[in-house]
């Protein structure tokens, strides 16, 4: 879905149009973070590479 968006984009817009609970939603921005496939150009937005 962060591929399709090619746009940054905040965790609460991530969860609301994929139905994923925010908490649970952290944890795997986080596991996408520490295996590179995504990066925060900006504080508390997150993009696919």
């Amino acid at each position: 879905m962060m591929k399709e968006a090619q746009t940054p984009m905040r965790p609460g817009e991530i969860a609301d149009k994929t139905g994923v609970d925010k908490k649970e939603l952290e944890k795997i921005i986080k596991e996408l973070k520490d295996s590179d496939q995504i990066y925060s150009p900006k504080r508390c937005f997150y993009q696919a590479k």
